[in-house]
């Protein structure tokens, strides 16, 4: 018997051909969607290849300066922490999808820029800038079209694969596709192949649907209401106040409420030290571990793996332990290991001493120094992403739903000055101190807070799970 079609799903961007499937892969049938997320896959996996690439070609042209490397992340962490205000305030006045489309096109053509200029750094640092400003407009963009594309029913798979969507595009463009090619094509050549990611994404975003006639007439009359250069200063004023004032609704809400306060600790602790490790990890694989700029591979590769498999473990049993329990122990293991990492190849050398003084095989015979880095690390990736996405999750739980966006919004903008104060001070200090000494002591910081919060921080309520509730912070 022929069952009856559920009528068609209509969204801000007109009829989507979908069921309203609330989980699962089921949202990647909507075709609008889809192209969306395949804008976004190729702009985070190019994005995390560039990245890659240019560390390396500035390590090997600049004898892997801290301070050049350093300044290469200023350019892109600045951007946001100035623009993102406004960038939001401007995208809620445009087409959403105009806005995809030019900010792809300027990022592709300012990629082809940088292939152009090689390693003259100022015009480097230039250009990376203006993509780290123009990709401020695109985040809000981005965002922006999902409730258009895909219904109420699907919004949560939606958010959920493009958050997936962000972590896995790490493993994949900074620690598989990037290195493989920079080892076979050279970092110049990697930047070229990102451009042509980005002109990919404008594609994917000229395909999606145009603004509906009455979102087009809305459009229209919101930029004749602002046309006035009068009433423009008084919307521009309203704008700046009500961000002052969830700024300080923000700052008032981690205030009286702890547990927030501690999880956006973690947050910052997993942003800040991707930063650390991308400012030392060049010099530090080529100094202390004795491989060459092209052999950073050993190092991300087992480390984007471990995020990967980190992930996949937390899905499968991350609900059998209290999170703020795995962030903690994640928090002291992480540390430990990359410790351990720092000093590796001493430690070797001294059992290599002492057992061939007695005259046994030295250890490193027996265990090649390649293989404990790659399981080192790989152990690391873990670790990290059990931090890192057990504590957006926390923080998730933890914001009752008529604060979540004022929260989230100075949450932001606070790990990204987080992020970015250790990268300012680890380039300067490691090229007095040394790559090893000083990721050392990050590292080592890292144990001591997830010790700190273990100490200091009261143990789950046994009631929770007695109700049934998620093992989360009490």
């Amino acid at each position: 018997m022929n069952q009856p079609k559920d009528p068609p799903i209509r969204s801000g961007a007109g009829v989507a051909p979908v069921r309203p499937v609330a989980g699962g892969m089921a949202v990647l049938r909507n075709r609008p969607f889809l192209l969306l997320w395949l804008a976004q896959l190729s702009t985070q996996v190019g994005g995390n290849m560039v990245m890659l690439g240019l560390l390396v070609l500035i390590s090997s042209e600049y004898a892997g300066s801290k301070i050049a490397i350093s300044a290469l992340l200023l350019c892109f962490l600045l951007p946001p922490i100035l623009f993102s205000a406004i960038a939001g305030v401007f995208v809620d006045r445009v087409d959403k999808r105009h806005m995809l489309l030019v900010t792809n096109v300027i990022r592709g053509l300012a990629f082809v820029a940088a292939y152009l200029v090689g390693s003259n750094l100022i015009l480097l640092y230039g250009l990376m800038a203006l993509v780290s400003t123009v990709t401020t407009f695109f985040g809000p963009a981005e965002a922006s079209m999902i409730p258009r594309l895909v219904p109420r029913e699907q919004l949560l798979a939606a958010n959920g694969l493009f958050a997936l969507t962000t972590n896995a595009s790490f493993a994949l463009g900074f620690a598989l596709f990037g290195p493989f090619v920079v080892a076979f094509a050279g970092p110049a050549v990697l930047i070229l192949i990102v451009a042509a990611f980005y002109f990919l994404a404008t594609l994917f975003c000229w395909a999606l649907p145009a603004y509906k006639k009455e979102d087009q007439e809305a459009a229209l009359l919101s930029k004749q209401a602002l046309s006035a250069s009068g009433r423009a200063l008084e919307v521009a004023g309203h704008e700046a106040k009500g961000a002052l004032g969830q700024l300080l609704e923000g700052l008032a809400y981690i205030r009286d409420h702890r547990n927030v306060g501690w999880t956006l600790s973690y947050v910052s602790i997993t942003g800040a030290l991707v930063g650390v490790l991308a400012v030392l990890g060049p010099d530090f694989a080529r100094v202390s571990l004795g491989l060459g700029a092209n052999s950073l591979v050993v190092v991300i590769l087992p480390l984007g793996l471990g995020i990967v498999v980190g992930i996949v473990a937390l899905n499968a049993f991350g609900h059998l332990v209290a999170r703020r329990r795995v962030i903690e122990m994640g928090l002291i293991v992480l540390g430990a290991l990359l410790v351990l990492l720092s000093y590796i190849t001493p430690i070797l050398r001294f059992f290599d001493d002492r057992l061939t003084a007695h005259g046994l095989m030295s250890l490193t015979q027996i265990i090649p120094l390649v293989c404990l880095i790659v399981v080192i690390t790989f152990a690391a990736g873990a670790c990290y992403a059990a931090v890192a996405i057990s504590a957006q999750t926390q923080l998730q739980e933890d914001l009752p739903p008529e604060v979540r966006g004022r929260v989230f919004g100075i949450l932001n903008m606070l790990v990204s000055i987080a992020s970015l104060l250790p990268i300012m001070i680890v380039g300067p200090a490691a090229d007095l101190l040394g790559a090893t000494a000083v990721l050392a002591l990050v590292s080592a910081l890292v144990t001591i807070w997830g010790l700190t919060s273990v100490l200091r921080r009261a143990v789950p309520h046994r009631s929770a799970r007695s109700k049934g509730l998620p093992p989360s912070d009490a």
